[in-house]
């Protein structure tokens, strides 16, 4: 059983590790991966046809615990402890639930101290304790005694009379003071770790198509002298094509992984005859995991040639339009694949139909996606219209012909 530190408005774990409000979806994953021999059973609960609509959800069912991330940044938003048998909990390190000590309404009175007067919510028959970024929900229906509620009890104010014993059935950590109105809080700096997270991305364009990334960056830096606190920095860089291995060095640092091309499936599509003929040296891609963004650099140049990003962890104003009226309108990565050809027209060919797999023994949950190219650009669609990933390529080199097959 999970033994937990409960700091209200910001966080729940222990010396090991801890989830924080406003942490990306994916160092919360490494967490759960890197003590996956004490938590187990986690599952992933997100919407297929609307995966924008709702909080994608990790559940983790061994230990009564959800972690609910906001749909659009991935940001932890709210964490609930759903069934308080499963863990034990503790505030300043005294313990308010365990095996040994029921989470009653005086436990909590006792631990926490005074609050505002609860909520009584009849059509769920829950009545909620309110801290600010922190709130307890208590059953009602299993009371032998109907609860008494007083709309003039005191001051103006209602009250309702809790009888003694009656225990947490929920708890919730957020940002503020309403658990209904919360958000995201934006990512704390201990989140940080050294990386690098982008803000925002922006495709500059020229006048047939991209011709690189502007990216805003966000740093945990430090600010003058020794003893200073650690501050947020905000930067912009910008990356082109053409540009060479250390110019993007230079601009966005080291990457987290370089990975080198073993093959080239979209090659069957091309008209080449040399197509068949295997390359003397591969292609490779920067991954800048935290940036969202991955770089792919010819082996002969060595220059920028391409731009890929999963478009969920893409920030991005993708591209830029101006209507009749002469107005400047911006299509993002979550807009739908529909409002985008309105925008930019439809593609000329069909479609690439893209089966990706985790490995050679599994078939991907999402299903298999199809890739549109317009003005230089790839669009991966999803079954739900939704848009999966953005590939960015240069213009063709003098002396050449763009091909269909040089788009993957």
């Amino acid at each position: 059983m999970l033994d937990l530190e409960v700091v209200p408005e910001r966080s729940l774990g222990n010396e090991q590790w801890e989830f924080t409000l406003g942490m990306p979806l994916a160092q919360a994953v490494a967490i759960l991966q890197k003590h996956c021999r004490i938590i187990k059973n986690v599952q992933v609960l997100y919407s297929e046809q609307s995966p924008l609509s709702h909080d994608l959800i990790l559940n983790l069912t061994q230990d009564g615990i959800k972690l609910l991330f906001d749909a659009f940044n991935q940001r932890l938003k709210v964490i609930e402890v759903y069934d308080l048998t499963k863990v034990k909990l503790k505030y300043c390190g005294v313990h308010f639930n365990s095996q040994a000590i029921a989470p009653t309404i005086e436990q909590i009175d006792q631990s926490f101290g005074a609050t505002h007067p609860g909520v009584y919510n009849s059509a769920e028959q829950l009545f909620h304790l309110n801290f600010r970024g922190l709130s307890f929900s208590f059953q009602l229906d299993s009371w032998t005694e109907a609860p008494k509620y007083e709309p003039n009890f005191a001051h103006g104010l209602a009250s309702l009379q809790i009888p003694h014993g009656a225990t947490v059935k929920r708890m919730y950590i957020y940002s503020g003071n309403s658990l209904q109105d919360t958000k995201a809080p934006i990512m704390p700096l201990s989140c940080f770790l050294g990386n690098v997270y982008a803000e925002s991305v922006d495709v500059l364009r020229d006048g047939t198509g991209p011709a690189g990334l502007r990216l805003r960056l966000l740093a945990a830096g430090c600010g003058p002298g020794l003893l200073a606190d650690a501050k947020m920095r905000v930067f912009e860089r910008s990356v082109y094509f053409g540009d060479s291995c250390q110019d993007v060095l230079s601009m966005l640092g080291s990457p987290h992984k370089v990975f080198y091309k073993s093959e080239d499936k979209m090659k069957i599509h091309s008209p080449s005859p040399h197509k068949q003929v295997p390359s003397k040296c591969n292609d490779y891609f920067f991954n800048y995991f935290t940036l969202g963004v991955d770089i792919l650099f010819d082996a002969n140049t060595h220059k920028v040639k391409k731009f890929a990003g999963p478009a969920t962890n893409l920030p991005c104003c993708l591209l830029l339009s101006e209507n009749a009226d002469g107005q400047t309108e911006t299509c993002t990565t979550y807009s739908k694949w529909d409002n985008i050809q309105e925008l930019l027209g439809h593609p000329v060919e069909k479609p690439v139909v893209l089966h990706r797999s985790s490995s050679p023994n599994n078939t991907n949950p999402f299903g298999s996606t199809f890739c549109f190219g317009l003005q230089r650009m790839i669009f991966e669609v999803m079954q739900n219209n939704h848009i999966a990933s953005v590939t960015l390529y240069g213009p063709p080199r003098p002396g050449s012909h763009l091909r269909t097959a040089e788009l993957s």
